[in-house]
């Protein structure tokens, strides 16, 4: 008999029967009216005469509290009813979903821009998106397969925006020249923060990797001779195709005169986009790549169990320093593309809230999964922009739509697992067979 897990336990009230379910739908929404009448109940607003007021919206706490209600009793009702376990047959649907998405969004990734009515505004999103694409991937090798929970990823993010500013600003180097470097400073640091929290797990390396996220953005606000504090650092160079620059003069010497097309802003955009694209799949490629590599199963034997890799003689300690390094090392690449692509930087950009939306992404398409993180990046990224239009609303509609998939979807939207190493046929598990780790 298969032991009960985190993710097989079924909610509170969902033991059977609409009485608990009416309970336990009472209860969260006790709970919801208790912060809806504060946070939304009561605004402050200016009144004609520019005195402070109270402005009272019972209608709205109303409605979200029915909502709250209808939702909760929804959810205990399917949770009571919803196997405990995925079946084999649809671990196997999953993967062979998997192997057809996969390809489908690499190939619109590589045409987008070749798409009739995409413009400026379109692709300077869809470069966004692959940036925490990006990032994602990056910091899943910490979490998704080392299993160690990394809430100060966005002080890698930042290493490597910054030494790409600095090196190019003081020693005028090319881009592609302090890519490397950038990415080398950010495994550097990476490293120095593994070292202290070598044996934390947990609750406890949380917070020590959260406060290394903020002891980085206190350094860069505070250190203005280097940094510039608040006011950032401007005039980044931006990078260049080959040596040609992308400028309106159609000189010889720029990109436009020497292909002998029409000087257009939309061709360094262009060229941006498959440049993060084409680092996007690399970060990739390494991810699956090395976790194939002994190093890579150990990895995934630190997250199953440390104390049992511990006693196979595995060793722990360089085994979390290279997923610390690695990771590091790519958030340092994306965060010089996006100093190159911004030509601005400052500590406003790399605040804990960039850690967290990282973090989820992760967390919502399922640790461990290439694929699954992809499809969270593209939803929560490209998808915020859905909700533009709903203003003060936008942040609530988002959130409680991640509330739904994750309930929905308690193991991402990736749930199932393929063997880095099998023998015979390989096979697709179900993720509730797969620990997540704790740190």
């Amino acid at each position: 008999m298969t032991p009960p897990d985190r993710q097989g336990a079924k909610p509170a009230g969902a033991g059977g029967g609409i009485g608990p379910a009416l309970r336990d739908a009472l209860l969260a929404t006790l709970v919801a009216f208790g912060l809806f009448v504060v946070m939304v109940g009561l605004r402050s607003d200016v009144s004609p005469t520019g005195a402070l007021f109270l402005r009272q919206r019972w209608d709205d706490v109303a409605l979200l509290c029915g909502l709250v209600f209808a939702g909760r009793l929804v959810v205990s009702l399917w949770g009571a009813r919803r196997p405990a376990a995925a079946s084999p047959a649809r671990a196997r649907l999953a993967a062979r979903a998997g192997a057809v998405v996969a390809p489908a969004l690499l190939a619109a990734a590589f045409v987008l821009p070749l798409i009739p009515g995409i413009g400026r505004s379109q692709l300077d999103l869809a470069t966004l998106v692959l940036i925490y694409v990006m990032l994602a991937w990056g910091l899943n090798i910490v979490v998704g397969l080392a299993g160690l929970l990394d809430l100060g990823y966005v002080a890698f993010y930042a290493v490597g925006a910054y030494s790409y500013a600095l090196l190019a600003q003081f020693y005028g180097l090319s881009f592609w020249v302090c890519l490397p470097l950038a990415g080398i400073l950010a495994a550097f640091w990476g490293i120095l923060l593994g070292f202290p929290v070598l044996r934390l797990r947990g609750d406890y390396l949380a917070i020590v990797t959260l406060a290394f996220g903020e002891i980085i953005r206190i350094v860069l606000l505070n250190w203005v001779s280097l940094t510039g504090g608040p006011n950032g650092i401007g005039s980044i160079p931006r990078p260049s195709f080959f040596g040609l620059p992308f400028n309106m003069s159609g000189d010889p010497g720029t990109f436009a005169g020497f292909f002998g097309i029409e000087p257009d802003p939309i061709h360094r955009v262009i060229f941006l986009y498959y440049l993060i694209l084409a680092l996007a799949l690399l970060t990739n490629w390494v991810s699956i790549r090395i976790r194939r590599q002994p190093i890579g199963r150990a990895w995934e034997a630190l997250r199953e169990d440390e104390i049992a890799c511990r006693a196979l003689g595995i060793n722990v300690r360089n085994t979390k320093l290279t997923a610390f390094a690695l990771g590091a090392m790519f958030g340092g690449f994306a965060g010089a593309f996006f100093a190159t692509r911004q030509g601005f930087i400052s500590p406003e950009s790399f605040t804990f809230i960039e850690s967290a939306i990282i973090l989820a992404i992760v967390v919502l398409g399922g640790m461990g999964s290439q694929l699954g993180v992809a499809v969270a990046a593209v939803v929560m990224i490209g998808g915020f922009e859905l909700f533009r239009d709903l203003e003060e609303w936008r942040m609530l509609v988002f959130g409680a739509a991640m509330v739904i998939i994750m309930v929905f979807r308690p193991r991402g939207l990736v749930g199932t697992r393929t063997p880095s190493v099998a023998l015979g046929r390989r096979r697709a598990i179900g993720a509730e067979h797969v620990a997540e780790g704790r740190g």
